[in-house]
């Protein structure tokens, strides 16, 4: 039985989604409080396996009670508001605080809809439920003289901007887990291309969100950008991203097409891209996420020569893209969070392979 608390102040809202949830023969909603402070004095009484949060509250806003409870007591939490909709900054603000999902709540109001609202939520409060939240280590803010975003130097033509790539996938808990790896890579890191599940229209601001804080420039990816030291490229929501090589360099394609294990963007496209095209010159990084997207790719990566690299369970929100990619044997060793800026940094600044022509 998931135990499960719903903090918002609307009472119809508050309503509407107990009777919806309470039909659910595996989930049960332990309380419901208007306001956060109100909310932590009941939790503490019963503490709740999920936690259903808005963001416009009295007294305290959601985003900072989540910081709150991650701080404290880390529990997985699911934002219900009606400004993710339509605010990615709000969405993105509530995923790097901490929340596993983000529901848009503008359809509550209509009791007719409640069916067709359960499923969604539903299973999100399922998979919050399978989530192990941690408090984030925080990285430290890049150094002041660090230079603005326009002054961050373009990389150097040549071959040593493309001997090496580094492909990251992630699902359930990425945003966070990228947020605290990205920060800590240096400006010379070797070129990364990142797929992390997230929806179409949010993946432009996530990246503006990241490249904010980082040395590195991160950016939503374009159809045949360059592939290059110091820049980050995540594959837009609702295209999947591809590797290519041409001559000496490394692009990026962003293509339509059906979802693959259920994803658009998927790993696993990305993952044997890179196997096909990269191979021994590339590093793959599995992150924490739920499900198997990553993992067949990953393995693709290995057989073709890359160095392989699963998240260990202790520092994942959710182990199943990781443990499945270890259960092929895809990945050649499982690191925690915190070490992976290292390894990526060793890794890139290793004698490279020569590569050979056009694959």
């Amino acid at each position: 039985m998931i135990k499960v608390f719903i903090v918002d102040d609307s009472a119809l809202v508050r309503q509407v989604l107990t009777a919806c949830l309470d039909k659910h023969p595996g989930i049960h909603v332990i309380g419901q409080a208007a306001d956060p402070l109100f909310a932590l004095e009941k939790m503490r009484r019963e503490w709740p396996d999920v936690l259903v949060l808005d963001v416009e509250m009295p007294r305290m806003d959601g985003i900072t009670f989540l910081r709150k409870i991650m701080a404290e007591r880390p529990t997985p939490a699911i934002i219900c508001s009606t400004l993710t909709e339509a605010g990615a900054d709000v969405t993105l603000e509530a995923l790097a605080a901490g929340a596993v999902g983000v529901f848009t709540k503008a359809r509550l109001g209509l009791k007719d809809s409640l069916q067709q609202i359960s499923g969604d939520l539903i299973k999100q409060i399922e998979t919050a439920a399978r989530s192990q939240p941690h408090a984030m280590p925080r990285a430290a803010a890049p150094a002041a003289t660090t230079p603005a975003r326009e002054a961050k130097p373009a990389a150097p033509m040549g071959f040593a901007t493309t001997d090496r790539v580094v492909a990251l996938g992630t699902s359930t808990g990425g945003t966070q887990a990228l947020e605290v790896l990205l920060r800590q890579l240096p400006e010379d890191c070797p070129g990364i291309v990142i797929v992390q599940h997230m929806p179409e229209k949010f993946t432009a601001a996530f990246a503006q969100r990241l490249d904010s804080v980082c040395r590195i420039e991160v950016r939503e990816a374009r159809h045949m950008d360059r592939v290059r030291s110091g820049l980050a490229l995540v594959a837009p929501g609702g295209r999947h991203m591809q590797l290519k090589r041409s001559g000496a360099q490394y692009l990026v394609e962003v293509l339509d097409g059906p979802p693959v294990n259920r994803h658009k963007p998927s790993v696993d496209v990305l993952f044997r891209s890179v196997a096909r095209h990269a191979g021994h010159n590339a590093l793959g990084i599995i992150m924490t996420g739920m499900g198997d997207d990553g993992a067949r790719g990953l393995l693709a990566m290995r057989e073709a020569g890359a160095r392989t690299v699963a998240q260990d369970e202790a520092s994942c929100v959710v182990f199943g893209m990781p443990k499945e990619a270890l259960r092929l044997g895809a990945a050649q060793s499982s690191e925690a969070l915190q070490y992976l800026p290292s390894l990526i940094v060793q890794y890139g600044r290793a004698r490279p392979q020569v590569a050979s022509g056009e694959p």
